[in-house]
């Protein structure tokens, strides 16, 4: 078999790559040993950044549509001593997966398992002519030369060959792709560990005083942990931290574990206990040669703030239209070194937003026992711990800083404009940015349309006033001479004008910008932006020349 892009693994990232790809028109396999069905997910949320991809690949309301609660349900973090005890804390619209309208973003966030997610991109991906997914073949081994990559697949006890152009490893923490390219993880393991157990209680959410929402933390001296509906027909999940003298929890000690830190006597069904070891993890390369890794194969946070699902398909995205361009013609080898140079610092200002989250747990350790008392003493010390909480963990909750605030500053195919401006150390606020790298900033257009559905597939040019006119035929000229694709978006609102703050805006196919200025720079602008470097930029000067 022949393909010109061959993904390892059938998770969020593979899926993403492989939708990514085909909608430029590559060809490419993606294969899975599992089947991917009955797994009890972590990722539950899918981010506003998440879902403007998915808005560009058309399946935004697909994955509405996936919302268990609605896509109104509130997505509120009750903080509580037990779900069946009194009050502490209340952090509203989490993530911002409000249904409303913000200039700062074309989606909102979504509360949804990680399971529903890969059903929608893997029927996106099947419904794309040039994909294939086959899930129960498994990556054997590979091997790769200057033309190409052969890989040995099994399945069902037979072997195949398939040869392609480039090879994506998206297979996960325990990579096997990561250790063909000889790539090794640098970081710290087991930061904390802690049970996943999804299990189903008829009426729970009846069963307590606390109105609805999608995490309860339980904050007390017992047993700290975290609860929460996690799909239809009553399905929830429990996350307690490892139990002290127990070493192999089963069904019937979780579903004690669930009574006794709720503190209700309920009827509950565990259908899965799963445990795991929170680390931090980022690969000292993500690349050799024709091989690629993207996903938990190169990067692993901490749960806490849901960043490595998202970040995975941010990975693919960025992947994914670069391979696209160099097989396409248009972009030369600098697009497929910048993926790395890009993703990787934006990887580690992921990571340690997701390590400042985690220290904020610390907040919950040491609590009194009289926290639960029902005295004057015990609701005052629930006063001081509530407005500690709310004031503490809200950074994991309010982090539009770290969703939409990543920018591939110092990028070699992006112009440069000075110092990058210093982040919120909180990673919190969110400021849109027009310089070069930033992801570009949104704004909703007078006829209703998201300034992002104007963008092209390739490049797009942004220009600002009648004045700009004639810089866009230049633009035009040199994206046609150099085989670069290229829309240009007239754009006559003011308000939008302000936010970019220069006539001209150069827009990447993933949605980040490029350069921006008053006057077209030429052609070697274009070139630098499609990876192609001076030397072939002095080949399309001299070409022009003739």
């Amino acid at each position: 078999m022949h393909t010109q892009v061959l993904i390892c693994g059938a998770g969020p990232a593979g899926l993403a790559t492989a939708v990514e790809l085909g909608l430029r028109g590559i060809a490419c396999i993606v294969i899975e040993r599992n089947d991917r069905t009955g797994y009890a997910p972590r990722a539950k949320t899918t981010h506003t950044r998440t879902r403007e991809h998915f808005r560009r690949w058309g399946i935004a309301e697909d994955l509405a549509a996936q919302a268990p609660f609605g896509v109104d349900y509130p997505s509120d973090i009750h903080f509580v001593t037990r779900l069946g005890g009194f009050p502490l804390a209340l952090i509203e619209d989490a993530f911002n997966c409000a249904p409303k309208r913000s200039q700062l973003y074309a989606e909102h966030a979504q509360w949804v398992p990680q399971y529903r997610v890969e059903e929608v991109l893997r029927r996106r991906a099947e419904s794309l002519p040039n994909v294939q997914v086959m899930f129960g073949h498994e990556y054997l081994h590979a091997e790769q030369d200057g033309d190409g990559v052969t890989c040995r697949i099994g399945c069902e006890g037979a072997q195949m060959l398939v040869r392609c152009d480039y090879l994506v490893g998206a297979d996960g923490a325990r990579s096997s792709i990561r250790e063909l390219i000889g790539a090794q993880m640098e970081g710290r393991y087991g930061l904390a560990h802690a049970y996943n157990i999804v299990f189903r209680a008829p009426g729970l959410s009846r069963l307590h005083r606390h109105g609805p929402g999608i995490m309860y933390w339980q904050i007390n001296a017992e047993l700290p942990s975290v609860i929460g509906p996690m799909d239809r027909d009553d399905l929830w999940y429990f996350m307690p931290g490892k139990i002290e003298g127990v070493k192999d929890l089963d069904k019937a000690g979780a579903a004690d574990l669930i009574r006794r830190s709720t503190g209700l006597d309920l009827a509950c069904e565990v259908l899965s206990v799963d445990e795991w070891a929170a680390s931090e993890f980022i690969a000292d390369k993500y690349r050799q040669g024709r091989i690629f890794l993207v996903g938990d194969a190169c990067h692993l946070h901490p749960p806490v703030g849901g960043y490595g699902m998202n970040m995975g398909i941010g990975d693919a995205v960025d992947l994914g239209w670069k391979l696209a361009g160099v097989l396409q013609g248009w972009g030369g080898a600098g697009l497929l070194d910048a993926y790395e140079q890009e993703r990787r610092p934006v990887h580690r200002y992921v990571i340690d937003a997701a390590l400042s989250n985690h220290a904020t747990l610390a907040l919950h350790e040491s609590m009194s026992p009289s926290l639960e008392a029902d005295t004057a003493e015990g609701a005052a010390l629930r006063e001081r711990v509530g407005a500690m909480l709310a004031k503490g963990r809200a950074q994991e909750f309010r982090s539009l800083g770290v969703m939409l605030g990543s920018s591939y500053d110092h990028s070699p195919i992006t112009a440069e404009e000075g110092d990058a401006p210093q982040r919120d150390p909180a990673m919190r606020s969110y400021q849109p940015s027009a310089r070069p790298g930033a992801r570009a900033p949104h704004a909703w257009l007078a006829d209703g349309r998201s300034l992002y559905d104007t963008f092209g597939a390739g490049f797009t040019l942004l220009a600002f006033g009648a004045g700009a006119a004639a810089h866009a035929q230049s633009a035009k000229a040199d994206a046609h001479q150099a085989g670069t694709p290229l829309e240009i978006v007239p754009i006559a609102d003011e308000s939008v004008a302000a936010l970019y703050a220069c006539t001209l805006v150069l827009i990447r196919p993933d949605q980040h910008v490029a350069w921006r200025g008053d006057e077209w720079p030429g052609l070697s602008i274009l070139l630098r932006a499609a990876g192609r470097g001076e030397a072939e930029s002095a080949a399309s000067n001299l070409s022009a020349t003739a």
